[in-house]
């Protein structure tokens, strides 16, 4: 079988890992039209669900990945100068260009050529499979939009994705009003040098500050000054290009179109609050390697990896919209007692809390958690005072 992926991303690099294991003998090459160690964005999360997944597919790149990613287990919301810190699950950073160099110098270690500065926008008329790897704009896939079934929605709050030399011990959400409203960061470690800090606000605040106006240096230089709490001194950087943009949702009705496949971004976006972009790619990758292994035809791999993942990101996509308009309705929970918004920012997932008023919510949520924790206990307790009952019970007969 001879391979391509157009795109040298997490998924098109990580499906042509697992394609390689496979079958060495397979002709996979990947083609990305960037140079060598050029990547947009800064760092990159996922939990550890994913690392349990990647030690399964492919024990060599998950230990790489893992040896090369910060932790943290807490998250911490700054709401003006009052602040608040949970402790949840663990959470893993890990640069983007670091990840994209070890996956691949995975690659290359398999076998799979890489040719970069080299940009496909027709599938090769040789290939027994075309990968469409390369991200939410793929050219591939706008020249079958019509088949595809493709559409976007843009959401409404404008946001900029940012660096910073500050490094967050937790995942930190810093929220900073102004005259003309809020405006909030979300900032996570990915090195011991770095963290990304992603900056969010309503259109009326992004006019109000001037920020649809000012030039980079001036527009950063008034970040800095509204996040001074959080950055503690630290400057906030821009990758070159950078600029303010509201996020693309993007779905597909069909995944696939005779040998031609999406994979990623090119397939779905959702929406960065849930940080899930990077797993979601690496999930497709090994959803369609697993297919491509199950069946031998390859229009039945191509359409149960379409069905199966299709399923799966059914929850995740209403998952983010719903995290994208808790944020563009922030007035509606931004004035509760810190906790309590910190509490809600982490129910944010669900399509309830629209409909239901905050503090309502809040005691709800509460109140059910306490009745879980309840059945928990029942439940640990219950065979031991069983045992218990019995015990006392032969010792009686006896």
């Amino acid at each position: 079988m001879k391979v391509v992926c157009v795109g040298g991303g997490p998924a098109g690099l990580y499906l042509a890992i697992l394609l390689k294991q496979q079958d060495p003998s397979r002709d996979i090459t990947v083609h990305e039209r960037n140079p060598q160690g050029s990547t947009y964005g800064w760092g990159v999360t996922y939990w550890s669900g994913l690392l349990d997944k990647l030690r399964a597919h492919d024990p060599a790149s998950a230990r790489a990945i893992e040896e090369h990613s910060v932790r943290w287990s807490d998250g911490v919301a700054h709401v003006g100068d009052l602040t608040t810190r949970h402790h949840g699950d663990e959470g893993f950073g890990i640069g983007r260009h670091r990840l994209l160099d070890l996956l691949a110098t995975r690659a290359r270690a398999l076998g799979v050529r890489l040719e970069y500065e080299s940009e496909l926008t027709d599938p090769p008329a040789d290939a027994d499979l075309v990968v469409a790897a390369d991200g939410v704009h793929s050219a591939l896939r706008t020249r079958r939009a019509g088949h595809f079934g493709t559409r976007t929605t843009s959401g409404r709050n404008p946001y900029i994705w940012l660096g910073t030399s500050k490094v967050f011990d937790a995942f930190t959400f810093a929220f900073t009003e102004t005259e003309h409203g809020w405006i909030w960061a979300y900032g996570y470690g990915y090195s011991g040098e770095h963290s990304t800090c992603v900056v969010e606000c309503s259109p009326e605040t992004f006019t109000g500050l001037g920020l649809d106006r000012t030039d980079e240096g001036e527009g950063l230089a008034l970040l800095e000054k509204l996040f001074a709490g959080v950055l503690d001194g630290h400057p906030l950087t821009a990758r070159s290009g950078a600029s303010w943009q509201t996020f693309r949702t993007l779905t597909n009705e069909t995944w696939h179109d005779g040998n031609l496949v999406l994979l990623g971004d090119a397939a779905h976006t959702t929406h960065y609050s849930i940080g899930a972009g990077t797993t979601l790619a690496l999930e497709d990758a090994m959803c369609l390697a697993d297919a491509l292994r199950a069946h031998s035809a390859l229009p039945d791999a191509l359409a149960a990896y379409q069905r199966r993942r299709q399923a799966e990101l059914l929850s995740v996509q209403s998952a983010a919209r719903h995290s994208a308009q808790w944020y563009e309705n922030l007035p509606r929970y931004i004035h509760l007692p810190p906790h309590r918004m910190f509490a809600l920012l982490g129910q944010r997932h669900s399509p309830l809390l629209p409909y239901v008023p905050p503090q309502l919510y809040y005691g709800l949520d509460k109140a059910a958690g306490r009745l879980e924790a309840l059945r928990r206990l029942k439940r640990w307790l219950g065979p031991r005072a069983a045992r218990a009952l019995h015990a006392r019970t032969t010792a009686r007969r006896g």
